[in-house]
């Protein structure tokens, strides 16, 4: 009865989701932002550092809910899951560029690519779970804001 009711809620897929999540996740421990960004110029609005660990933490878990809410609708790969996969890449670019390579302008060009990603998930999501789709808004507002002080960064540092 227990395994039934546990198939049935689809844990298995959200664990799944949660792990590849964790996975582009990993992309802040494997390239931090180290002496290189700490040297970088930067706007007087961009946020202390101690901000960024709980804001990604709260809008990692909501990515992963978000895609297990479609999936679970639908059982299977829709459009809203491919946009979901397309941010998940570019989500874990974006850091590889920014602070692995250290190149501000490449990096625009990604996240750029990445809020069209997220939009694209919100509109397509929104048919099959309206809860998935609204979990990306703050996720598109963090990056809109993010794209905003990489832009300035870029741009202060180029």
């Amino acid at each position: 009865m227990a395994t039934t009711v546990i198939r049935r809620a689809g844990f298995p897929s959200l664990i799944l989701f949660a792990a590849l999540v964790a996975a582009a996740a990993s992309a802040g421990v494997l390239f931090e932002p180290g002496a290189w960004y700490q040297h970088l110029s930067k706007p007087v609005w961009n946020p202390p550092n101690w901000v960024f660990a709980p804001v990604w933490t709260a809008l990692y878990v909501g990515i992963a809910v978000a895609a297990w809410l479609v999936w679970r609708r639908t059982g299977r790969m829709v459009l809203a899951l491919h946009f979901w996969f397309a941010q998940l890449v570019l989500n874990w670019m974006w850091s590889f560029l920014f602070f692995g390579l250290h190149r501000p302008d490449m990096a625009m060009v990604d996240i750029v690519l990445l809020f069209a990603a997220i939009v694209g998930f919100i509109i397509t999501a929104a048919r099959r779970s309206a809860g998935a789709s609204w979990l990306f808004v703050p996720y598109a507002a963090w990056v809109g804001f993010a794209s905003s002080l990489n832009f300035a960064i870029w741009q202060l540092n180029g």
